[in-house]
C-alpha cells in the first residue's frame, strides 16, 4: 500500500462519519433506531427557493462554470441580509466571499493565515473542525475552556496571562456550538479588544442565530471588529439548505482577498441554480423565521420532557437547533451512557465529549427530529417505569 501523508496521523475519522456507520448497521438489522445525533434539518426549503432552483437550470449559461466570487446578486442578497438582520454594512464587491458551506471556510482561512508552527485557539468544547483542519495545515492547537458556571464563555484575562506570542487565529461561535450559549454586546467587545491587542485574527462562526434565537448578533456589528475579525455563516440551519452546501465568510476585503486565493486554486464556484435558490432564501420575510421557529420551539419542548425522564439538567434560555444536557451526578461517562441508550433504547444521542474534554458529563439532542419521533422515544422511557 502506498503510505499516506503523515498529516493523516494527526487526525481521526470524523466521529459522526464512524458512528454513524455503527447505527446505519443497526437499522439495517432491522432495529428501530431513532436518530437524535446529527444536527441536519428534516424540513425544505420554502417553496419559493425550490421554484427559483427549478427555474434557475433553465436559464442561459446556468450549467456553465461559475464565478469564484459568486453571482454579484448573491453577493448583494448577503449583504442586504447582514444589513437588514444584523445592521452590518458590507460592500458586495470587496467584503464577501460565497463558499461552499462554512466548513469549507474553515480550511480556506486556517491555509489563508496559518504557517506550520503557529498556534491557534480553539474552543473546548466546540466544533470538532476546527481542531482537524489545525493540524491538516500544520499549525498547533491550544484549547481554551468554556464552562457552564461561566456560560461557556472564555475567561480572556486568564488567557490573557498565557504566552500567546505563537497565536495567529482564535476561534469563536456564538451562538455556541454544542451548547447554544449567546455572547453578549460587552463580551464581543471584549473578545474583539483582546484580539486587538494580541494581534489575533477572530472568527466567529455563526450559522446558527436564526434558530430560537430572539436576537441575532453578529461579531461584525462591534466598532473596529473587521480590522481584526472574519465571520462565518451559512445558510444550512436557517433555510433548511444543509444538502445545498451554501455558505459565506466577510471581513475585510484584505483578509477577503487572501480567502480567495485559496478558494480559486482549490474549488470552482457554486452550481448556478444553487445561487439563486440562495438568493431568494435570503429574501425570506418575517413569516418564515416565526414558522421555523414554531416548529423547533415544539420541538424543543418534548426534547426538554425527554432530558428530564433521563434525569438531565438544561438550560432553556439556550439557542439553536440543539438541546446541550448534563448527565445526572453518577451516570456513567458521556459515551458508555448513549451507547447505552442506543443498544437498549434504540435511540442515537451524541455525547459531549466529540466536542472536547470539557464535554465530558454532557450529551447533545438534536431538534432535527419529528415531534412525533420524539414522543416515540419519551414512550419507550416511559415503558421502562
Amino acid at each position: 500500500m502506498i503510505a499516506t501523508a503523515d498529516r493523516l496521523k494527526t487526525i481521526e475519522e470524523y466521529y459522526f462519519s464512524r458512528k454513524l456507520k455503527e447505527v446505519r448497521k443497526l437499522m439495517a438489522d432491522g432495529r428501530p433506531v431513532i436518530n437524535m445525533g446529527i444536527g441536519s434539518p428534516d424540513l425544505s426549503p420554502s417553496p419559493e427557493v425550490l421554484r427559483t432552483l427549478t427555474e434557475a437550470i433553465s436559464e442561459n449559461g446556468a450549467h456553465q462554470y461559475q464565478s469564484y466570487q459568486g453571482l454579484t446578486e448573491l453577493r448583494q442578497a448577503i449583504a442586504d441580509f447582514y444589513l437588514e438582520k444584523f445592521n452590518v454594512t458590507a460592500d458586495p464587491g470587496t467584503d464577501i466571499l460565497p463558499l461552499m458551506g462554512s466548513k469549507e471556510g474553515i480550511m480556506h482561512i486556517s491555509m489563508a493565515f496559518l504557517n506550520p508552527g503557529d498556534e491557534v485557539l480553539i474552543p473546548d468544547p466546540g466544533y470538532p473542525t476546527y481542531m482537524a483542519v489545525t493540524r491538516l495545515v500544520g499549525a498547533t492547537p491550544v484549547t481554551y475552556d468554556l464552562k457552564e458556571d461561566q456560560n461557556w464563555f472564555p475567561d480572556l484575562e486568564q488567557l490573557a496571562r498565557q504566552d500567546l506570542s505563537k497565536v495567529k487565529l482564535m476561534w469563536v461561535s456564538y451562538p455556541h456550538m454544542p451548547t447554544g450559549a449567546v455572547a453578549s454586546e460587552k463580551q464581543w467587545k471584549a473578545l474583539v479588544d483582546f484580539a486587538r491587542e494580541k494581534q489575533i485574527l477572530l472568527v466567529n462562526d455563526n450559522p446558527y442565530s436564526f434558530v430560537l434565537g430572539t436576537n441575532p448578533k453578529s461579531i461584525l456589528q462591534i466598532e473596529g471588529a473587521t480590522e481584526v475579525a472574519l465571520e462565518l455563516n451559512s445558510l444550512s440551519k436557517t433555510f433548511n439548505m444543509a444538502g445545498w452546501r451554501v455558505g459565506m465568510v466577510l471581513g475585510k476585503a484584505d483578509h477577503i482577498n487572501a480567502i480567495l486565493k485559496v478558494k480559486s486554486n482549490m474549488d470552482s464556484g457554486m452550481f448556478y441554480g444553487i445561487q439563486k435558490g440562495a438568493i431568494a432564501a435570503l429574501k425570506s420575510g418575517k413569516n418564515w423565521f416565526e414558522k421555523l421557529d414554531k416548529i423547533y420551539e415544539a420541538r424543543r419542548q418534548h426534547m426538554f420532557e425527554l432530558a428530564t425522564l433521563l434525569n438531565c439538567t438544561y438550560d432553556p434560555r439556550a439557542v439553536g437547533m440543539f438541546v446541550w444536557a448534563k448527565l445526572p451526578p453518577g451516570a456513567p461517562p458521556a459515551e458508555e451512557f448513549i451507547d447505552q441508550i442506543l443498544y437498549e433504547k434504540d435511540i442515537f444521542i451524541a455525547p459531549g465529549t466529540i466536542f472536547g474534554s470539557n464535554g465530558e458529563g454532557y450529551i447533545r439532542f438534536s431538534l432535527c427530529v419529528k415531534t412525533e419521533k420524539i414522543e416515540e422515544a419519551i414512550t419507550r422511557f416511559k415503558n421502562q417505569k
